[in-house]
This record gives C-alpha cells, structure tokens and sequence, in this order.
C-alpha cells in the first residue's frame, strides 16, 4: 500500500495546489521522502459540496448499513498491518507496543459504535400517541435522534489513530449518519493517508454514496479555516490547545449560521493527596504518580500536572520517592520538533516563577533529537493560589507539587483551579467522609473524578466521560470517548400527525427493529 501525499476528495485524488509539505521524523530530525500537497480553497469548496451532496443519500442509510460500514473499517485498517505501526513510529516517536493499543483501542471504538447501531435504540425513540377525545385534543408525537450532516474533523497530534482519521470524532459522526472530512494533521500525514484510504476502501466496499468521506492536508491553518466557515459544515471535532480550540470556537460564532464545535483544549488533571493516604504509603504513591507523569513522554491529555500535597506525616519520603522516580525515568522523543521546543519554554517559565523550586530532572540523550527531560518542582499553595500562571499546563513530563500546610490550605488551593478533564483524590474511605468541601469542589471541576487512581488511561466503555468544564472543553455535558460521544452529532426531530407509513422504522407502530422506545410515558420494546 502507498502513500499518495494526495488530498482524498471522495474517491478522487487530487493535488492542484503549490504549496508541500514532508513528514518530520523527530527522532532523527529528518523528514521522509514523500510530499504531501495542501489542499487549494477550490478543494475545499469541492470537497464540502461533495459532502452536503452525500448527506442527504448517507442520513437514509439504516443503522444496520452503517454498521456494515464501520466493521469494514477495522478490517481495513487491520489489513494494512505492521506498515502503519511502523510508519506511526517515525513519524511520532511513538514507541511500536503503544501503538498497537492504540490501533486495538481504535478499532475497539468502530466496533463498539457498530454494535450500538445493530442493536438500534441509541436514537432515543420517543412516541406519545393521539387522544382526539381530549380536550383539547392530544397529536400523535413522535421523536428520536438524526443526523446533523457534515461534520469536520481536526486531528491530534498526540494520537495518530485514536483520535485522528477514523478516531474518537469520525467514528460517532459517521454511525450518526453524517459525512465526515477530516482535516488531517501535519505531524503525521502518511499515518493519515493510508487510513484515509482504508476508510474510502471500507466505503465502497459497503457501497455508501461517494463524498461520505474526505481528508485533507495542511501544514497551516487555511484549509481548517476554510472547512469550518463553509455552510455545509454542520459540527466540528477538535482535540489540541486552548488556543486552537478557542480560535475555532470564535470562527464558528462569526459564521452566518453558528455551529457546535467540540474542543477539547487542555487539562492539568490534578492529584489530591489526603494526610492519611500520604502516611500510609509515601514512596508507593510517589513512583504511581511518577510513572504517570512521565507516561509517553508526558503527552496525555490526562497527564497529572498538579499534585497537592500537605507538609505531615510521609511527606519527606514521598518528596524524596517523587525525585528519585523523575530522576530515573529515561527521557523519550516528543511528538514534533515545536512540541519539544514549547515543552521546554513553559517548563522553564515555571521554574522561573518566584517561590518554585526545582526538585529533579533526568539525564537527556544525546544521540536522539527532541528528548523530554522529566522534570519536578514544587512550590507553596500560598504561592500557588496568588500566580494563575502555575495553574496553566505545561504538555509533557513535568510535575508541579504544591505543598499545603494543612488541609484548609489545600482546600484554598484548588478551590483556584478551573475545569479539568480528571481530578483524583488518593484517600481513605474514612477521610473522603471527613472532607466533603474537598470532595465537593474536585468533582465540580471535573468530568471524570478518580479515587485511589491516576487519570492517564480512558477506558473505552459507555460509562467513561471524557470531557470536563471550562477551559478543559468548550461543553462539559459531551463527551468524545465512549458510546455517548454520538450525542455530539445529532439532534432531535419530532414528527407530529405523520402517517405511519412515511414514519422512519424506529418511530412505526410496528416497531420492525424491536428497539427500546418511551412509549406514553413506559419503555417498551412491543409494536403498539
């Protein structure tokens, strides 16, 4: 299978533009052979008039079809083998064994999706049925979820597969029933290409209309502009930086007709260590907290960036066990040359902020390019509370303790701290009880609150919710991992005094599926 290096418009290739690009190997600071074309702003235009073109023929789909469509996904991708581990790795540093969990939770999600459709009772069937002999009379209503229609898609940087080209937007908006195009990201294009074409392959193979997928290139940020302005565009998903977030935030407010975008935009994902637990188990905690901080280069959106501890009992050994640990990890290659670069700048502003100290860093190869050197600091809440800048995150291995003197202090401390993805509490079931302020205030802030873990590691599963209040996402009630991630891209449509004949099947009296339905005011899954 080749690299093209070509944008993917439907099933055509196309490649008009001047304007290329290569794929960096931070590892070896080199680029690979291939190059890759931006999209022109007549490919934009073309590819969004393919994509509204398809969306009507794409909505009419049965969940069943689409299923069909996502299972030929996985199959695709799977079918390009040990090529895509290998090409993901240089083009992200990423070691091969992270990679493949991440194709497995990848393909995991497209079949988690397929399975909610097969079954069919994701669209919410509602159905309230007429009394003409009420006064006054009561309509036949019925609701359920539909397709929102083309959804743009940006890709991450920090997971080449599970959040990129057939990832944790694509997937959803696609099992709505909604074209997808992807804008693909500059840090790994030739991961993008072969996926894009395993996607095109998988839907041809299930013959949905042409235009139900594109992806194109861009080492800026023209093309992404372009795509979420154009009036076909009916959502995005967008997974990087506050800043990136929010600029596409304000993009889709200037537009004729606001949208929904769904960023994801950064978290600190703060640790909360109650004196009890901190007793208990100082050098065990530390090297846990350790370990997760430095997972993959520390280049997690649920990367512990903030611990908070309190100066009693154990807390000299966990201090000692937290330096020891961050000393020994070895360093690793980031994700690009500029996420290197930034990672030192923000951790160097860190330690540059008066009352931080710095408590370890790691050794850093020399022979590699665009090493992460793990680093701790700590600094003292009354500090921590007065400089907003600690509280900002710092993407990479870097650890930031802030040393409470009790726990009133603590309380005051991340009573400053704003929306987070995670927040965990390491505690006793009986200090949990004595502490609600703290309870209460870390789950405020939170769309997933841990006890007793550490937050890097989402479980793809319908209970996880992977999203959080301001400034962690733009919408805490959605999230863009697990089953519910649908909900994203669809909205609801009510059909009042419809014929049951022109009814979609999910809404007939029959109930051909045999769906759950809410049925004058009871679940039910019987014809009526």
């Amino acid at each position: 299978m080749n690299i093209q290096g070509k944008n993917y418009i439907g099933n055509t290739l196309a490649a008009s533009g001047d304007r290329t690009f290569q794929a960096y190997v931070p590892a070896r600071d080199t680029y690979l052979p291939e190059t890759f074309h931006c999209a022109t702003q007549e490919e934009v235009q073309t590819t969004m008039q393919l994509a509204e073109k398809a969306s009507g023929a794409y909505a009419a789909t049965t969940s069943r079809d689409r299923a069909a469509f996502l299972r030929a996904i996985t199959e695709e991708i799977l079918t390009i083998g040990d090529v895509l581990l290998e090409r993901a790795s240089l083009e992200t540093g990423l070691p091969i064994a992270r990679l493949e969990g991440e194709r497995a939770r990848t393909i995991n999600q497209l079949t988690q999706f397929a399975e909610l459709l097969e079954e069919g009772s994701w669209v919410r069937a509602s159905i309230d049925t007429a009394d003409p002999q009420r006064t006054p009379p009561k309509p036949d209503l019925r609701k359920m979820l539909i397709p929102i229609g083309p959804v743009v898609v940006f890709g991450s940087s920090n997971f080449p597969f599970a959040y990129s080209v057939a990832g944790v937007d694509t997937g959803p908006a696609l099992a709505a029933g909604n074209p997808v195009i992807v804008k693909a990201h500059a840090a790994h294009p030739g991961v993008s290409d072969l996926v894009a074409q395993a996607v095109i392959r998988a839907a041809q193979k299930t013959g949905m209309p042409e235009g139900v997928f594109s992806m194109l290139y861009d080492d800026g940020f023209e093309v992404g502009s372009a795509l979420v302005k154009h009036p076909a565009t009916r959502a995005v998903g967008f997974t990087g930086s506050y800043h990136g977030g929010m600029a596409l935030y304000k993009l889709v407010q200037e537009r004729e007709e606001p949208i929904p975008v769904y960023a994801e935009m950064g978290s600190v994902n703060p640790v909360v260590i109650l004196p009890e637990s901190l007793k208990n188990d100082p050098e065990g905690l530390a090297r846990t907290l350790a370990a997760s901080v430095t997972l993959g280069a520390g280049q997690f959106c649920t990367n512990p960036g903030l611990v908070f501890v309190t100066r009693t009992a154990g807390f000299e050994a966990f201090i000692q066990a937290y330096e020891n640990a961050f000393a020994a990890v070895s360093p690793a290659t980031m994700l690009t040359a500029g996420i290197c670069k930034n990672y030192y700048k923000l951790r160097n502003e860190i330690f540059d902020q008066s009352e931080v100290e710095q408590l370890a860093l790691s050794e850093v190869a020399e022979t590699l390019k665009n090493q992460a050197q793990t680093s701790v600091a700590q600094v003292p809440a009354a500090a921590f509370i007065t400089n907003p800048r600690l509280r900002e995150e710092v993407f990479g291995p870097f650890s930031l303790l802030v040393v409470c003197e009790n726990t009133s202090e603590l309380l005051e401390a991340i009573q400053v701290v704003k929306g987070q993805l995670t927040t965990s509490l390491i505690a006793t079931e009986e200090e949990a009880a004595s502490y609600p302020a703290i309870v209460r205030h870390l789950s405020r802030i939170s769309g997933r609150f841990i006890m007793n873990g550490v937050p890097t590691g989402v479980e793809v599963c319908a209970s996880m919710h992977h999203g959080g209040p301001f400034p962690a996402t733009n919408d805490p009630k959605f999230t863009s991992v697990g089953v519910d991630s649908i909900l994203r891209f669809v909205r609801p449509q009510t059909y009042q005094g419809w014929p049951d004949s022109l009814l979609p099947p999910e809404l007939q009296n029959s109930n051909p599926q045999r769906i759950h339905r809410f049925v004058n005011n009871a679940w039910s899954s019987e014809a009526i």
